[in-house]
């Protein structure tokens, strides 16, 4: 006979909007499709918006970068195969467990509570949790092991929806009218020649790729689903750190050799709570929880208190 059970919804207590500039401070790489095979033709040629063929910044390439430099940050173990030898990190299930990575065992946190997944979110896999935990949300499973002293069981994971949502960046409108007049042979970018040469034989191979110029400047938005207000937080200060991690590192390809290098400027930051939403159909919405004047990321962490202030506006 069918259990009636409880099975809520995760919380939506409202969404903060954090917004800024781009600016692309060496050329920038983020790959398309090859336009052709001419000879003298392009080797990498850029992304570009299909309707009007300017150059954007993908958002699933920016959140990729931001996730894995957080990764790294947060010292996070090696616990999914990510092909060709390469192995990130990964909660295995919402729940504290183990995963099983050839025949070894590497621990994880649960989704629920893990610093990393729940803001990007993370794909269930077959793993072990605690078997008292799998009973008790009646899990099915069919082995079980002691690991360090406790009985396990093994389950099939649960994927983790992202708390983070990272827009697609487009240039500019002053940007791009700037990318229009320059005279480069290409449509808004640039051509970036380079030869590598063979250490043993000497001989050169040489390659064109496309480049957004240095200069370019792109309209960047991210949007938190507030959940938890005991993570919030903790969850936009590794935000906040991890774009501040991205300005000393690249984004895009070939950031080894130069490429990609951009600072985060001009920040503005909302925070929308479900009234704000109810009171869209009355037309009474109140944006009064705003912060703006952020000029860069140093300063939004020399701010973080005012930030976190948008949380608890009634103490301020």
């Amino acid at each position: 006979m069918a259990q009636v059970i409880d099975k809520p919804q995760r919380n939506l207590l409202g969404k903060i909007i954090i917004k800024s500039d781009i600016l692309v401070k060496t050329g920038l790489h983020i790959g398309g499709g090859a336009e052709n095979l001419d000879i003298g033709g392009l080797d990498k040629s850029v992304i570009r918006d299909p309707i009007t063929l300017q150059p954007y910044l993908p958002g699933s390439s920016m959140k990729g970068k931001l996730r894995s430099l957080l990764e790294r940050m947060l010292n996070k173990p090696l616990n999914r195969s990510g092909g060709s030898g390469t192995y990130r990190y990964e909660s295995d299930d919402t729940e504290d467990g183990y995963s099983d990575v050839q025949g070894n065992l590497v621990k994880f946190e649960g989704a629920k509570h893990c610093e990393l997944s729940r803001v990007f979110g993370s794909t269930g896999k077959d793993c072990w949790i605690e078997k008292t935990v799998a009973d008790s949300q009646q899990l099915d499973y069919k082995q079980t092991k002691t690991i360090e002293g406790k009985e396990y069981a093994k389950i099939k994971g649960r994927n983790y929806s992202a708390r983070l949502i990272v827009r697609d960046a487009h240039l500019k409108a002053d940007s791009a009218q700037r990318l229009q007049n320059i005279d480069t042979g290409l449509y808004m970018t640039e051509w970036k020649f380079e030869n590598g040469i063979d250490r043993v034989t000497s001989a050169a191979n040489p390659r064109q790729v496309e480049r957004i110029p240095a200069g370019s400047v792109f309209e960047f938005e991210i949007v938190y689903t507030v959940e938890d207000e005991t993570q919030v937080e903790k969850d936009l200060e590794n935000i906040a750190i991890a774009l501040k991690i991205l300005e000393d590192d690249a984004l895009g390809g070939h950031g080894s050799r130069g490429y990609g290098k951009i600072n985060f400027t001009n920040f503005n930051i909302k925070y929308r709570t479900l009234d704000f939403y109810r009171q869209a159909i009355t037309k009474k919405q109140d944006d009064k929880f705003l912060l703006d004047n952020i000029d860069n990321t140093d300063n939004l962490l020399e701010r973080f208190q005012d930030v976190k202030g948008l949380l608890n506006p009634k103490q301020n």
